[in-house]
């Protein structure tokens, strides 16, 4: 199992080297618009510092935005993408503002493949460390090939959107902090203000990421229900504490840029009601954003069936999670191949992790049982 270990981990980092060296060639004037609009998130913070949350393309006196998109040949004379309009006239960007802050952490010019080094690096150890922690031939294997696979995504499709590359980074973090709080430390509050307070930043990188917390929520306000104790609602209380402080960022944007904490800054075409329809299905079942489902509803329902204590609760969760994100994607009117990828990279985190610190006795009853039954 040792030697087990040592190959899976060496495949992770010669994947992690192979990434390093195709992101050094990457360039940050590919033609995308969302990229424009990120680094000039990014300019605004190291212009103004923290007024740089306010993003009225007016404010653009240096040309900095249309420069960008001068270099990707973006026609003179047309709206500036991703700004669009608000009540009060103003044309502001609809982005929140996480992405640009990251990215505003690194040199100018030089931003992009260092923030997606950075977080390549992180997702590796995160890796790595499942690897180390699996206790069986089955979770050492599963690390493994589950490991690879997310620093192999690292580049695709987590190129597709600069918000994506510190999302995976969040979620290896988070996967690994939920199973830690309900194998390990299930009575820990600090635990529950991490996971809350990190949930809550995800959501300044992409909006979307809100629903992320839906199975915590879940999770807690069932656990209040069924045994009514004062710890039980202290844990909820912190944790639901903890996300909205992660997303004062965002709150305070849409006040500035919108009006109010709760505007959206995105224009109606991204704030459509939901609704069934077969041509986003039918994206969604030739991507490979459906193989990731697969494997997250597979292997979340393995751990329900076969875990115990803590790792099943871990199952709970990772299930309730997934089910109000994948309602809410696949009954929105848009698809990109980016959208499903977070809930799928924080449940399957969750779930190995819950396997690799599942107690190898637990592992070994579990087996047992199985067989007394069979």
């Amino acid at each position: 199992m040792k030697f087990l270990k040592i190959a899976f981990g060496l495949i992770c980092v010669l994947i992690l080297a192979s990434n390093v060296r195709s992101m050094s060639h990457w360039t940050e004037a590919r033609g995308v618009w969302d990229d424009i609009c990120y680094l000039r998130q990014a300019h605004l913070f190291q212009l103004y510092g923290i007024g740089g949350l306010d993003t009225d393309l007016s404010r653009d006196e240096d040309r900095f935005l249309q420069g960008k998109l001068t270099e990707i040949g973006f026609p003179e004379g047309r709206l500036a993408p991703c700004h669009p309009p608000t009540a009060s006239g103003k044309y502001v960007m609809q982005y929140p503002p996480g992405t640009g802050f990251v990215l505003a952490l690194f040199p100018q010019g030089y931003q992009v493949v260092p923030l997606y080094v950075s977080v390549n690096l992180i997702v590796c150890g995160f890796a790595l460390l499942a690897i180390f922690y699996a206790r069986s031939l089955s979770s050492v294997f599963a690390a493994g090939v589950f490991g690879a696979l997310t620093v192999y995504m690292m580049i695709n499709p987590a190129k597709a959107s600069y918000s994506i590359a510190p999302t995976m980074a969040l979620c290896a973090v988070v996967g690994y902090l939920t199973a830690l709080w309900l194998i390990k430390t299930k009575d820990s509050v600090w635990l529950v203000l991490l996971i809350g307070l990190l949930l809550g930043l995800s959501v300044n990188l992409r909006l979307p990421n809100l629903f992320l917390v839906a199975g915590y929520v879940l999770f807690l306000g069932v656990a209040f229900l069924r045994s009514r104790t004062a710890a039980t609602f202290v844990r909820g209380l912190v944790f639901g504490l903890a996300f909205t402080i992660g997303m004062v960022p965002t709150l305070v944007a849409n006040a500035i840029n919108a009006g109010s904490p709760f505007a959206t800054t995105y224009s109606s075409d991204d704030a459509t009601a939901p609704e069934i329809n077969l041509a986003i299905l039918s994206q969604y079942l030739h991507d490979m954003q459906f193989v990731l489902i697969l494997l997250a509803v597979g292997s979340t329902a393995w751990l329900l069936l076969t875990g115990r204590g803590g790792a099943r609760q871990v199952a709970l969760v990772v299930g309730g999670n997934l089910l109000v994100n994948l309602i809410f994607f696949v009954s929105h009117p848009t698809f990109t191949p980016y959208y499903v990828v977070p809930i799928t990279m924080l449940s399957l985190w969750s779930v190995c992790f819950a396997l690799a610190l599942q107690p190898a006795e637990s592992a070994e009853q579990t087996r047992l049982a199985q067989a007394a039954r069979t």
